[in-house]
């Protein structure tokens, strides 16, 4: 089987090829003018810091499957699913309204702050949410261009998984949205969301994707889904938590966030379970406002829907386990399913 992925060293390789493909997109971007410069230089900002699950997830599917860890194709294939996340970021950040992204302006804000700061005519939270939705745009079209260049013999196979993930993360992120328009979500219905906006797209496809590329056969990409999606759900789960109970200074993100913006979690629909008719009343009232914030965080605490999905990520934690020791696995996925669960943002 595979041996221990350098993971530290992976991310530095993903680090440096998004560096280098940006800059080889100023070549195309720049003879149009400064705003385009300062479009590139926003698109290698917003991706800085982050924690680089996806491509290391579609790495070690390549390493599971018997890739080569040293083949410098898969560094750019695996590079190009930070370019989706970074799409679906600028998007999930100017549709939440969220004013900051690992502790810097999100990008609507910046850009918004952009127009204020150079004296610019007309309205300046239009421009900003143009110039987001633009940001996505592109980044999600970087994506499939990246992703060819990697010109695996095998990346038209691996194309067809991240097409779906491409639909399946739109689907989640619509099933959230329309979430949002309803006066609760049951637990079914909030993990519903959960597996299609986060644990197909951040763990399931990436890890097809890598062993695609390495010619994974069908037997192994059902086994990476057995680990996927309790991992991937343990994932969005404990990202409910930080959503709530999150540090700022280590999410970047201010506390009780989806609250504030109405997010029918499951860890709000724990709440809604678990809580008395008084507790409803108030989580009804108070979900999506500023003042609701700590009054409900007490809540979700007090009537036990913080232990009950941490109950819920231990469970899911084990099961993902048990299919890693099926799969033979640990040495690859045993760290990235640590990181992935047992993180503080």
């Amino acid at each position: 089987m595979t041996t221990r992925a350098d993971l530290p060293g992976f991310r530095e390789r993903i680090d440096h090829t998004l560096t280098e493909f940006v800059d080889s997109q100023r070549a195309v971007l720049s003879p149009l003018g400064p705003d385009l410069d300062a479009l590139a230089d926003a698109a290698i900002a917003f991706v800085a810091g982050g924690k680089r699950l996806r491509p290391q997830f579609c790495y070690a599917g390549w390493l599971v499957a018997g890739g080569d860890p040293d083949e410098p194709a898969i560094v750019r294939a695996a590079a190009a699913l930070e370019w989706l996340q970074g799409s679906a970021l600028v998007h999930d950040d100017l549709m939440d309204g969220s004013d900051t992204r690992r502790g810097r302006p999100s990008v609507h804000r910046a850009f918004e702050a952009k127009h204020v700061a150079e004296h610019r005519h007309g309205d300046a939270a239009g421009f900003g949410a143009s110039a987001a939705v633009l940001m996505g745009d592109l980044l999600l079209s970087w994506t499939d261009e990246l992703f060819r260049s990697s010109d695996l013999p095998t990346t038209r196979a691996a194309f067809d998984f991240l097409d779906r993930c491409k639909t399946e993360v739109v689907a989640g992120q619509f099933l959230d949205v329309a979430g949002q328009t309803r006066a609760s979500l049951s637990v079914e219905e909030a993990m519903l969301v959960v597996r299609y906006k986060s644990a197909k797209y951040t763990v399931e496809r990436p890890l097809h994707i890598g062993a695609a590329l390495a010619g994974g056969s069908p037997a192994l990409i059902d086994g990476l889904s057995e680990v996927a999606l309790p991992l991937g759900e343990a994932f969005q789960l404990r990202d409910d938590v930080l959503g709530v109970f999150g540090d700022p200074a280590v999410t970047g993100k201010p506390a009780g966030d989806d609250l504030r913006e109405g997010k029918r979690t499951v860890l709000v629909a724990r709440a809604f379970e678990l809580a008395d008719e008084a507790g409803r009343a108030m989580l009804a009232e108070g979900l999506g406002t500023v003042d609701g914030v700590g009054p409900l965080a007490d809540l979700i605490r007090a009537c036990g829907a913080l232990d009950a999905v941490e109950a819920d990520i231990s469970h899911l934690e084990d099961q993902a386990d048990a299919a890693i020791d099926r799969l033979g696995a640990k040495d690859v996925l045993g760290p990235l399913a640590l990181t992935a669960t047992r993180r503080a943002r």
